[in-house]
């Protein structure tokens, strides 16, 4: 079997009908996303799936901004976000993804189901545009899986009938969404079954072959008797935004004060990316030019 292509986004678009879809498929985009990190293998799972869902919303929106999408739990698992920033031409989609827990507390659970782990609580979606206003949806982390949860945000929010299929395995994350677009009055030639039979076929996808195969074969497995346009795939990469600027900004934000007292217990301020784990260290003269002027270019120490 060919290795399978990873790190992409495949779309594709099935004739004569008003029906849409995507696959995600995540290698080194997961892998970087977790390595710097000690997730429990069950967090690591949810957040795989997390990324590859990510990818698949990002891709159905046209827009210059970023994407994220929040789990914010009330258990062990108080937080699962992962971001994306849209790739422009042949720019890569950028994503990244980061996990609060309580390792302690998973560890002493008998069983890591999402309900378990987060106790409930709310899937958060934001949209913020570089030009524009920032869109926000909330739903109700009621359902068993991540792919339930933001089918049922498309349901009550986006009123667009849509599916989603998760998965992830040791070395992969990968996804596959089918999205039926709003009729159009004037065409008569649309397949009015086409949104059921393409669900039926879906369902029978398993995780093992999500994760496994590779888009092309994903789509011969499950749709080769339906007439499906295939775009070019287009390239998917872990990548963080965080900088010593972007910290610098957030640092001048807690005022002069504040600063020059860490500086007196500390020596020093040290702040760390969450995503990355990426430390910066601001000695004292690194501080007072913050406090004088925060975009002013600072020496560079991690």
């Amino acid at each position: 079997m060919p290795a399978m292509p990873t790190d992409q986004l495949q779309r594709f678009l099935f004739d004569d009908t008003q029906v849409r879809g995507e696959i995600a498929q995540l290698e080194s985009t997961y892998q970087d996303a977790i390595a710097s990190h000690d997730y429990p293998p069950a967090v690591e799972r949810l957040l795989g799936e997390l990324l590859a869902a990510c990818a698949l919303l990002t891709a159905t929106i046209k827009f210059d901004g970023t994407l994220s999408i929040e789990i914010r739990g009330q258990g062990a698992l108080k937080l699962l976000m992962a971001e994306s920033n849209p790739g422009v031409g042949e720019r890569a989609q950028r994503l990244r993804g980061v996990a609060r827990v309580d390792e302690q507390a998973i560890a002493d659970m008998p069983e890591h189901s999402l309900e378990t782990l987060t106790g409930g609580g709310h899937v958060v979606i934001t949209l913020d545009p570089e030009e524009g206003q920032r869109y926000q949806g909330i739903v109700a982390l009621d359902q068993p899986s991540i792919a339930g949860c933001l089918e049922q945000y498309f349901a009550q929010s986006e009123q667009l009938p849509t599916r989603l299929w998760l998965a992830t395995d040791e070395a992969r994350a990968a996804g596959l969404l089918i999205q039926k677009l709003p009729e159009q009055s004037t065409d008569t030639t649309a397949d009015a079954d086409a949104w059921d039979r393409i669900n039926h076929l879906a369902d029978t996808l398993t995780d093992a072959e999500l994760t496994s195969l590779g888009a092309e074969q994903v789509l011969h497995r499950l749709f080769h008797e339906e007439q499906a346009r295939v775009f070019e795939p287009a390239p998917i990469k872990f990548s963080c935004t965080c900088s010593r600027e972007r910290f610098g900004r957030a640092l001048h934000q807690l005022g002069a004060d504040e600063l020059r007292d860490v500086l007196a217990e500390q020596g020093q301020v040290e702040t760390q990316c969450h995503f990355c784990n990426t430390w910066y260290v601001f000695t004292p003269a690194d501080v007072e030019a913050l406090i004088e002027d925060p975009d002013a270019p600072s020496p560079t120490l991690q």
